[in-house]
């Protein structure tokens, strides 16, 4: 039986780039979890895409062996967490599997908005922060004033601040005693019956489904059986053990260790995250609280480029469901792209990463629509419908009216940006409800603003307007009447669905003007003029013309008589007459990324 008192399970918190990942690899080669050959930068960021963009996407367990100042053996169990505001889910996932936290601050770049946020999570789950000032090797680091920012935003003493250089392995020892000294072990439970916490899970082609857990009370061990509480089901346990980083089988996992379970399942489909995993033998009688529901905020199609990898599509998404719960997806079919799937993502990196991981990991060719988000409409039959796809908007004679989500965001700023950052906020249609100032340099705004006019490009504007030093974070607020309407693009006379979009009337006209001049670079010319419109409602509000490439049919004609060619070019045009009555736009792919990635002029 594993001595409770000299367990810890923390996880580390922090706004994007503010050295989560760095701190970990500091704390594994400290405490000897990682050979010395083994090491490399971020070795907790396994997947590609995490090393590429020096990002953290997944919260990654890990276990560790650490000997106290006093003579002590601990055993840690840290997860690393996401810092960006699209993975805020899999952190609060990984808070719910902890008893404390370590919150991580550029001591050169201060409080940004994910700290705040993530700093409120960790409160709302009861956990005990240790606030880590991070870069003080930095000329331009301030620990005295991060740390009374700190105090000021977050109502935690100054006094607890650590003062830490994770690249130069100073401070390391003393974040590890705080740990030891100021997380609390995990509480004995009442209950005897096993409980574990599934807090991630993924797919191995060789094992099927390995879950991620924490131990609430009670054992598991390899071929026991077990019963997942929300669908009832049983099966034998295979393996389980811990990860050490890599996964390391064990007999048994004891109260308050965070492992891996592997048991026979086959289908992706059978687990649910935030489920409670108990014995079948001795059953608990309740299940662990989970968490809650998590919904998409953006939804896009996905098509596959070759209709006959439409099954693979499908597999690729299951399998990326269950390791990421806040992604979701349906079939669906759309007139110009084929067969693909709804699906539903937390913001537009979530969307961008779920796209490449489809590329990467199950070799996948696939086209996505343009982005939209889930609008309610009010009928005058006085039904409300919600709607997260142009396609299925119904006739406007039928409309009440029509409301969109709005967001609450946090934004902070340099000072010497303000008039830009409000100027902005006033662009995108939203309001700023008030301001607070941080410091000399640094303001805080709070606005609403429209989720719609958020997605596109409003992340790229706000870091090149502040030049990088602005940060920004949001939470779904509520929804609002707007004037709404539904703006299709022609090609060719025929409207192309993947285009359509639901858009302000304000802005409607600026946007179609964007949209038809972007898809006019992309589309090749044809033998025939193409009309590129965009409308509203069948009143043209904006076009371009692809004109017509001309073939030298007179090539072969050289000296001799004018009215020779005359007569090719004349049956000529008679051709291109006749094909524009019958002809059809090819539309490429790079046509429908450029739409997506249409700037605000």
């Amino acid at each position: 039986m594993t001595d409770l008192s000299k367990i810890r399970n923390f996880c580390i918190i922090a706004h994007i780039d503010h050295g989560k990942s760095t701190l970990a690899d500091r704390m594994l080669q400290l405490t000897g979890t990682i050979e010395a050959r083994k090491m490399k930068e971020q070795v907790l960021d396994a997947m590609d895409l995490e090393r590429e963009r020096g990002i953290t996407i997944k919260a990654h367990p890990v276990m560790m062996k650490y000997t106290a100042k006093d003579g002590q053996h601990y055993q840690f169990n840290l997860i690393d967490t996401p810092g960006h505001v699209d993975f805020s889910y899999e952190v609060s996932r990984s808070l719910q599997a902890c008893e404390g936290a370590i919150l991580v601050v550029d001591a050169a770049q201060g409080v940004e908005a994910q700290t705040v946020s993530n700093a409120f999570l960790a409160a709302d789950h009861h956990l005990t922060i240790i606030p880590v000032l991070n870069k003080i090797e930095l000329p331009s680091a301030q620990p005295e004033a991060v740390a009374q920012q700190i105090e000021d935003l977050l109502a935690i003493d100054a006094t607890e601040c650590l003062e830490v250089s994770a690249k130069a392995g100073q401070g390391i020892v003393e974040t590890l005693e705080a740990v030891v000294e100021r997380i609390p072990p995990p509480k004995p439970s009442e209950e005897k019956a096993a409980r574990g916490l599934v807090f991630d899970s993924k797919y191995d082609a060789f094992r099927g489904v390995v879950i991620y857990m924490r131990l609430f009370s009670g054992h598991l061990k390899t071929g026991e059986k077990v019963r997942m509480m929300s669908t009832g089901q049983e099966y034998e346990i295979k393996e389980l053990g811990v990860f050490t980083p890599d996964p390391e089988a064990r007999k048994e996992l004891t109260e308050g260790s965070v492992g891996y379970v592997i048991a026979n399942i086959k289908d992706s489909s059978e687990i649910q995250i935030g489920d409670t995993i108990t014995t079948a033998r001795n059953p608990a009688d309740d299940p662990l609280p989970g968490f809650k529901e998590i919904h998409p905020m953006v939804f896009a199609g996905i098509y596959p480029v070759e209709t006959s990898d439409y099954e693979k599509l499908g597999k690729g998404l299951d399998k990326l469901r269950l390791n990421d719960a806040a992604f979701s997806y349906q079939a669906e079919s759309s007139v110009a792209l084929g067969f693909g799937f709804r699906c539903g993502f937390l913001g537009l990196l979530h969307m961008e990463i779920v796209q490449e991981r489809l590329r990467r990991e199950f070799d996948l060719d696939i086209i996505a629509s343009y982005p939209n988000v889930i609008y309610r409409i009010n009928l005058k039959s006085g039904d409300t419908i919600e709607v997260d796809n142009p396609a299925y908007l119904p006739d406007p004679t039928f409309v009440e009216n029509m409301e969109e989500p709005f967001i609450k965001a946090t934004i902070i700023t340099p000072t010497t940006c303000l008039g830009d950052m409000m100027q902005l906020v006033m662009e995108k249609r939203g309001e700023i409800t008030h301001t607070d100032s941080i410091d000399a340099q640094r303001v805080m705004l709070t606005c609403d603003l429209p989720l719609n006019e958020v997605l596109i490009d409003f992340y790229d504007r706000l870091k090149s307007l502040s030049r990088g030093y602005a940060s920004m974070d949001y939470e779904h607020a509520d929804y609002r009447e707007s004037d709404l309407v539904k703006m299709d693009i022609l090609i060719h006379s025929e409207p192309v669905d993947a285009f359509s979009c639901i858009v302000h009337r304000s802005k409607a006209v600026l946007r179609g003007r964007q949209m038809c001049a972007s898809l006019k670079d992309v589309i090749p010319r044809q033998a025939f003029s193409v009309a590129v419109q965009a409308t509203l409602g069948g009143k043209i509000i904006a076009r371009e013309t692809i004109r017509a490439f001309r073939k030298d049919v007179t090539a072969k004609c050289y000296g001799g008589d004018i009215s020779r060619k005359r007569k090719l070019l004349e049956r000529q045009k008679e051709g291109k007459k006749k094909m524009k009555s019958i002809g059809k736009v090819s539309i490429p792919q790079e046509a429908f990324i450029a739409v997506l990635k249409t700037k605000q002029e």
